[in-house]
């Protein structure tokens, strides 16, 4: 066998073309995280009701979600690249938009637009990052630097964005995103290359118009009904909603190229995987956010600390997705699945512990025990599916992987952070719909402030024991569902 030697300077091209792209999906993982953290200050300055409160929160998630599997498929038509750059400029549009946002509805309407770019960065940038690295062993290489960097995003986001907060108004941490985006766009040219498939398929306009309708309808109705209850507007948004997916689901059996290839989960690995991606997501988006207010909010920690407070469970995480392969490598794929689940369900249950007098050590150790679940689930989803699937329908199991990914992440806000204003709403004081708003208003009683932080700490402890049974129930399918050993 003969050795092929790459020549240094192109060698050198490619590590750099790497860090090119990585600085952007640093990017994509700090929003979410930065965010949860700022949410107290926003609501303080914008006054959301409830309901838009959430909104602002998972909107993005919701636009990429539905735009994830249509964006790849145009990347495939029209260059990776070339979609890329533009997602990044349309980013950077929102961003600046978000920052200097006056009400809750234009922030709003920037996220939209900044998931409307984010759903060509992930996706994109792992499929350039893979065509970079012809060498198999070099790119499994790169793909691991990849997921570490992601994972690295939700440890270093809290802190940045707490000395941030400290110093500058709740604006910074979208408008950070901007210098970052403008260097990528002058790197890009020089250090990538275009990246193209010769399999794409035409994309349906009608499935992409009837997800992204099915999912704002029946989402919007499940936060109706948490901050104003049951009304003939809201129920009606709810079955408009579960229409359009019905008429997506079965439309998608019918197409030749369909945006969501529900034969795949005729395989019991491939079904497994992609539900463990969706529900790791949905319980560590909800957590986030609720323990983010919990520690601001009723304990009274700064920004800044609260961000400390999240640092151990997020290094654990990074560690943790860096030392997937060799986790796996010594328990193998199945235990290391169920674990995701185990770990995730016990880290949550902690955080049952908690109360409005005390509960850091509770919130650290649940941290750092579910982040090692997290941390397995960010790693090998992606990885198990594909390898569930034949060669030659990779792409469609990757693309579905990031997508259960990314609507875990808005969904977790959406029926965990729902189901915990609703128990807010029916519990609190009555003065407000969000334990912000009830807390600063003016001249409130020390008694009707002590019931607010009750009855958001209940809230946050069904959603954390919703969440726990998920993912534990989920662990035990697992377990009992899966074969002994899965393909590798």
């Amino acid at each position: 066998m003969t050795d092929v030697t790459v020549p240094t300077s192109i060698n050198r091209k490619v590590w750099l073309g790497l860090m090119a792209v990585l600085p952007l999906v640093l990017l994509v993982a700090m929003d979410g995280s930065i965010l949860y953290l700022a949410m107290p200050h926003i609501t303080s300055a914008l006054r959301p009701t409830a309901d838009q409160a959430l909104w602002i929160l998972d909107i993005y998630g919701f636009v990429v979600g539905s735009l994830l599997i249509a964006f790849g498929n145009l990347g495939d038509r029209y260059g990776r690249l070339k979609v890329i750059m533009i997602g990044a400029v349309i980013f950077g549009v929102g961003s600046l938009g978000a920052a200097f946002s006056q009400s809750p509805l234009m922030l709003i309407a920037a996220r939209a637009l900044m998931g409307l770019g984010g759903a060509t960065l992930l996706p994109s940038g792992l499929a350039i990052v893979s065509a970079l690295f012809p060498d198999p062993r070099m790119r499994a290489q790169a793909i691991g630097i990849f997921a570490a960097t992601f994972a690295a995003g939700f440890a270093i986001g809290p802190l940045i964005g707490g000395t941030l907060l400290r110093q500058f108004e709740w604006g910074v941490v979208f408008l950070i995103n901007v210098p970052v985006l403008v260097a990528f766009l002058i790197a890009a040219p020089l250090l990538l290359r275009e990246v193209h498939s010769t399999t794409y398929g035409r994309i349906d306009p009608a499935s992409l118009l009837l997800s992204c309708v099915g999912i704002l309808l029946f989402t919007w109705s499940l936060k109706a009904v948490a901050a104003e209850g049951f009304t003939a507007k809201q129920s009606a948004g709810g079955i408009l909603g579960i229409i359009a997916l019905a008429l997506f689901l079965g439309r998608q059996t019918r197409i030749d190229y369909p945006l969501l290839d529900l034969s795949l989960f005729r395989d019991r690995i491939f079904s497994i995987a992609i539900m463990t991606g969706l529900l790791s997501l949905v319980v560590w988006s909800a957590a986030s956010y609720l323990s983010g207010i919990y520690l601001q909010t009723v304990l009274g920690f700064d920004v800044f600390t609260t961000a400390l407070l999240t640092l151990p469970g997020a290094i654990v995480l990074t560690v943790t997705c860096v030392g997937t392969a060799r986790i796996v490598e010594r328990i193998g794929r199945k235990a290391a699945l169920v674990a995701t689940h185990l770990l995730i369900s016990a880290g949550v249950f902690i955080l049952l512990l908690t109360s409005t007098e005390s509960g850091v050590s509770a919130f650290i150790s649940s941290t750092m025990i579910a982040g090692i679940g997290y941390g397995l689930s960010f790693s090998l989803v992606a990885e198990v599916a594909v390898s569930a699937v034949p060669a030659e329908r990779a792409g469609a199991a990757g693309s579905i992987a990031e997508t259960s990914n990314e609507l875990g992440n808005a969904l977790g806000i959406t029926l965990l952070g729902s189901l915990a204003a609703l128990s807010f709403r029916l519990l609190g004081p009555g003065v407000a719909g969000t334990l912000n708003e009830t807390l600063d208003h003016v001249g409130i009683a020390p008694g009707v402030a002590a019931q607010a932080k009750e009855a958001f700490l209940t809230g946050l402890h069904i959603a954390a024991g919703i969440g726990g049974l998920l993912t534990l129930i989920v662990g035990v399918i697992a377990w009992l569902w899966l074969p002994r050993k899965l393909p590798e």
